[in-house]
């Protein structure tokens, strides 16, 4: 029985890795030659900035109660939105977006700062992550995050010394480290988590050993979109990868076309030699009496017709496989309702439906982590403390219509005003309707006021 190869399974995903990134930046040749037109429109980098637009576009995440107080909840949503604001998740959230749609996979780190008092979040180079699976192939029981730094970095933080041996916790170097010479030499640190346990290596000697600080895994690696039978994922540039180069390609050799056709190629017939002949306005030439003399018109008979024919059909199938309809990019050249620009648009909404069933579970997650972190540093309970994920709608929608229609099922008793709220896209219904009780409050009481002056002046 042939046994599978985990290393070289990794080096295949890491080799890929390296290439749709190549391809995400441009470059979309294949060899080194330069004597001919290579143009590149990269509109693969543009269906994926697009598309990630779209995805992250109105991610709200926030703490709800299971059976929690409110002010336990309260506690947990100020924890979160600070820990949002310290690590600037909404740019960290946009890049590993487009880290997973151009490479297949996305990761997020969690861990305490003590300094701070806060929870750190990054997002580590997908190829040097490497995740063991259960048999099940689903749970995780093993992350190993590999890693270069500076030796200077290797002794400050694990007391490596490079091969002389590792310098006791909380010793003291010659010096001062921030006086040590920074070489040349690095020093190569591999992390490995298990839920039980947490392990440092460097250059393959294990400086640190302890038991797991967290008690989980504090990693979430995710597929951009699932690939079947693996838990690795998809790239957005995957089906592209064809049709990108064939544009580039065709859009060049017409470009050569057009060029040749603006500086024509004089063609002779039965004439031994050309010397002196040039292609230029107001130009003679002499030519024996049974030559022929004339100018290789290119374009003749359509030619460049179908080439743009050619070159449309390509778009269409870059706009079919990447399920981004031209709608997308603002380019549909009329006036369309509502319901038909949602119709138009139906492959990109599927899409991002796909996206976001599985983003969804990672935030939820990740902001489980963040309040179990809180909860051990700070000596919180957030029992009872769930999370939800929302999202914006990605179309423009006419609010207008959906009021008339949410006030006529409030009215009706169908839907409650904390729904209603819900349904319009509202981040916090419970604070909004809180506030919309103490003004309706004030209002009644201002009214009550006026009119009991009112009546005092009539008497």
């Amino acid at each position: 029985m042939n046994s599978f190869d985990f290393n070289s399974a990794a080096n295949d995903r890491r080799r890929r890795y390296r290439e749709l990134l190549d391809f995400y930046h441009g470059r979309h040749w294949a060899g080194t030659r330069r004597e001919e037109k290579r143009l590149t429109f990269n509109y693969a980098a543009a269906v994926v900035d697009k598309l990630t637009a779209y995805l992250v576009g109105g991610l709200s995440v926030k703490a709800v109660s299971h059976d929690a107080s409110a002010e336990t909840v309260l506690k947990a949503q100020r924890l979160l939105e600070k820990t949002g604001v310290g690590n600037n998740l909404d740019r960290l959230d946009y890049e590993t977006e487009i880290d997973a749609a151009v490479l297949g996979d996305g990761c997020y780190r969690l861990g305490w700062d003590a300094a701070s008092g806060t929870v750190r979040v990054t997002s580590p180079d997908i190829a040097s992550v490497d995740v063991g699976y259960a048999i099940d192939g689903v749970a995780v029981e093993k992350v190993t995050l590999s890693y270069t730094v500076f030796k200077a970095v290797a002794i400050q933080a694990w007391g490596f010394n490079g091969g002389t041996g590792i310098l006791p916790a909380g010793s003291t170097i010659p010096g001062g480290i921030g006086i040590l010479p920074v070489d040349s030499d690095n020093v190569d640190v591999v992390e490995t988590w298990t839920t039980a346990e947490y392990q440092v290596a460097c250059n393959g000697e294990v400086v640190t050993a302890s038991p797991n600080p967290y008690g989980f895994i504090p990693f979430i690696v995710f597929p951009n979109l699932p690939k079947p039978k693996s838990p690795w994922g998809i790239s957005d540039l995957e089906p592209l990868v064809e049709v990108q180069r064939e544009l580039n390609r065709s859009t060049s050799q017409l470009s050569r076309i057009l060029e040749l056709s603006g500086n024509p190629i004089a063609v002779l017939e039965n004439v031994e030699s050309s010397q002196d002949i040039a292609v230029a306005p107001g130009a003679v030439w002499h030519i024996p009496e049974e030559a022929k003399a004339y100018l290789l018109d290119l374009l003749q008979g359509g030619g460049a017709q179908l080439h743009l024919n050619y070159i449309d059909l390509l778009f269409r199938m870059l706009h079919d496989l990447s399920e981004m309809p031209r709608a997308a990019f603002c380019g549909m050249g009329r006036d369309v309702s509502g319901v038909a620009l949602e119709l138009e648009l139906q492959p990109l909404l599927h899409r991002i439906w796909r996206k976001r069933l599985i983003r969804t579970g990672v935030y939820r997650r990740r902001a489980e982590m963040m309040l179990a972190l809180y909860a051990k540093y700070l000596g919180e309970n957030f029992d009872g403390v769930g999370i939800e994920v929302t999202w914006a709608p990605v179309l423009p929608r006419d609010i207008a219509a959906t009021v008339a229609s949410e006030q006529t099922l409030v009215q009706s008793g169908i839907h409650s005003r904390k729904r209603a709220m819900a349904g319009l896209g509202i981040a916090d219904p419970d604070k909004e309707f809180a506030d919309w009780l103490a003004e309706r409050e004030s209002i009644l009481k201002m009214n009550r006021s006026n009119n009991l002056k009112a009546g005092e002046s009539a008497v």
